[in-house]
C-alpha cells in the first residue's frame, strides 16, 4: 500500500472520529424536551352600563361645546312658533285679530309648560346601587361605570384560588371549544356570552409543585375574551363560589405574575 493512500485512510478516520465526537456532545446538550399540559382560559366581561361621571374638565368643555352648538344652529320648528305666536299675541292685545279664532289654541307655550311639568316628575335612576353599598361582589348590578370581570374558585395543586374561569384542552377540541366548555363547567349555563373569537387575547404558563407533578411539568393557558349578552338574565351557579370585579379589585385579588399576564389583555 502506497504511503499517500495510507495517509489518505487516516485522514477519513480521524474525520470520523471528529465529527462523531462533536454530534455526541452537541445531543448531550440539547435538553431533553418537557411536556406541558394545554388549558383554556376565559375572560368573561360585564360592559359598563352606563357612561362614566365627568370630572370637572371634561363637564366644562362639554358645556362649552354645548353652548357652541347652541350659538350656530338653526332654530327648530318649536321655536319658529313660538316667536310667530308673540306677534300673534301682540296683534290680539291691539285689537287687530279675532280672538275667538287665535286665543283659543294650544299654544307653543301651553306644550312647553306641559312638557315641563312631565320633566319634573322624571327622577334619574341612581349611579349607586344597593350592591354597591352593601359591596356585593356576587351582584351583576354593581360598579354600573366600570367593566367587571368574573373570577371563580379553582384548585391548583393542593390550593384554592380565584382564578378566571379555566378548563385543560381535551383531545378533538379547538382551544376556542375548550374555553367553552370550561365556562360552563366553572359557571354553570346561566351566562349567555358572545366570545369575540377564534383567536387567544393572551397567555400565561406555570409550572406544577414538585409533589404534584406526573407527565407535564406545568400548563400553559390560552386566554379567550366574551362579553355578556344585553338583554340576557345572568346567574352563575351558586353552587360555585365566585366573584365580580373591577380592575382595581382584580389587582388585590389575583397574585402576581397571573395578574400581570391578565392585565395585558384587560380594558
Amino acid at each position: 500500500m502506497s504511503l499517500r493512500v495510507t495517509k489518505s485512510i487516516l485522514n477519513t478516520g480521524r474525520a470520523f472520529l471528529v465529527r462523531h465526537a462533536s454530534i455526541k456532545a452537541t445531543t448531550a446538550s440539547v435538553p431533553v424536551k418537557e411536556k406541558w399540559d394545554l388549558y383554556a382560559g376565559v375572560l368573561v366581561e360585564r360592559p359598563p352600563v352606563i357612561t362614566k361621571t365627568m370630572d370637572p374638565i371634561e363637564a366644562n368643555f362639554r358645556s362649552m361645546l354645548t353652548q357652541i352648538e347652541f350659538e350656530n344652529s338653526l332654530k327648530s320648528s318649536h321655536e319658529i312658533r313660538k316667536e310667530v305666536e308673540k306677534r300673534q299675541a301682540e296683534l290680539l292685545k291691539a285689537g287687530k285679530i279675532d280672538l275667538d279664532s287665535e286665543a283659543l289654541k294650544q299654544t307653543a307655550q301651553d306644550l312647553e309648560d306641559a312638557y315641563n311639568d312631565e320633566f319634573g316628575k322624571f327622577s334619574p335612576a341612581p349611579r349607586v346601587t344597593e350592591a354597591d353599598k352593601k359591596n356585593d361582589q356576587k351582584s351583576l348590578n354593581r360598579k354600573l361605570e366600570e367593566t367587571l370581570v368574573l373570577l371563580t374558585e379553582q384548585k391548583l395543586g393542593d390550593k384554592v384560588h380565584l382564578l378566571l374561569p379555566q378548563g385543560k384542552h381535551s383531545a378533538g377540541e379547538s382551544l376556542r371549544q375548550t374555553a367553552e366548555r370550561a365556562l360552563k363547567e366553572n359557571a354553570g349555563d346561566g351566562l349567555k356570552v358572545t366570545f369575540y373569537g377564534n383567536a387567544p387575547v393572551g397567555f400565561y404558563k406555570y409550572k406544577y409543585p414538585s409533589a404534584t407533578r406526573q407527565e407535564a411539568v406545568g400548563a400553559k393557558v390560552f386566554f379567550f375574551r366574551c362579553a355578556l349578552n344585553p338583554g340576557s338574565q345572568h346567574q352563575v351557579d351558586q353552587k360555585v363560589n365566585f366573584k365580580w370585579l373591577v380592575q382595581s379589585e382584580l389587582e388585590q385579588t389575583l397574585q402576581e405574575p397571573y395578574y400581570n399576564s391578565v392585565s395585558q389583555f384587560l380594558l
